[in-house]
């Protein structure tokens, strides 16, 4: 691209104006473009701000922690260094249709994340040490993710090209995302990881000093595997046999009955 960009014009008009001695009745006043993106700029601050939060609410609501959400957001930062190598690379300055490619891209990283981060809490839950919990998660997920990625960066491919009636504005914003996208998905198998694990200890902290209310909860019940309900079932009749043992009741009180095993209780018992 040839050129000053507009942000950068309009710096550089405000600065010729603060060093020259201009009277009262003269001011700069912005109009046109350089207007448009001045509020436009103000309202995507609103407007990233309250997708920041209504991300963190579902995270929330998904995974029932305040604590681990926070691993998810971490990644969104990844993007935004891949918008910036990004635009260097291609000569590109930050204008209106980069800042609605990194809103796009807080959806795409934040599903990349979710993948790793929930998968790795579910192996937890069934009893995998949390470090190998989060390596299968990597094993199981990366290629999904890997796989994604490059469908919405072939995808972007023919805007960041400008290709077609209006490419020039769409550019800008395909060649952020697909920035983005590189950057975030080779960084999030690498960063997301060691993110969960220190989340994990600080939400471990957290329970032991205020309790249930921001740390860990309680694992929650789920149906036992083969291996632990074989143990269950051992365990359950070593019991049985130690309780017969104590109340004197051996094997030779059991008679069969109708084809069915019948314990005949001590007469005491019985009444």
């Amino acid at each position: 691209p040839f050129g000053t960009a507009l942000d950068t014009s309009s710096a550089e008009f405000k600065r010729i104006v603060d060093e020259t001695n201009l009277p009262p009745s003269v001011r700069l006043a912005e109009s046109g473009d350089a207007k448009v993106q001045a509020e436009m700029t103000q309202s995507f601050g609103n407007a990233m701000l309250m997708g920041l939060l209504l991300v963190l609410v579902v995270l929330i609501l998904l995974f029932k922690d305040v604590i681990q959400p926070l691993t998810i957001l971490f990644s969104l930062p990844l993007a935004i260094g891949g918008v910036a190598v990004a635009l260097i690379v291609t000569q590109n300055a930050l204008s209106m249709p980069v800042l609605i490619g990194i809103l796009m891209l807080m959806g795409i990283v934040t599903k990349n994340a979710i993948l790793l981060v929930d998968f790795a809490i579910e192996m937890k839950r069934h009893g995998l040490e949390r470090v190998h919990a989060m390596v299968e998660a990597g094993r199981k997920r990366a290629r999904p993710i890997i796989m994604t990625s490059i469908a919405m960066s072939a995808g972007m491919l023919p805007s960041a090209m400008g290709i077609g009636e209006g490419g020039s504005f769409r550019a800008p914003m395909a060649i952020a995302v697909i920035g983005g996208i590189i950057v975030s998905t080779v960084l999030s198998l690498l960063v997301v990881p060691a993110f969960f694990l220190i989340m994990d200890d600080l939400s471990g902290l957290l329970g032991r000093i205020f309790g249930r209310l921001v740390g860990k909860k309680e694992e929650e019940d789920f149906g036992l595997s083969n291996e632990e309900l074989t143990q269950e079932n051992r365990d359950l009749g070593e019991r049985l046999r130690r309780l017969e043992r104590e109340n004197g009741i051996d094997h030779d009180m059991l008679s069969a009955s109708g084809g069915a095993k019948v314990l005949r209780l001590p007469p005491m018992a019985a009444e």
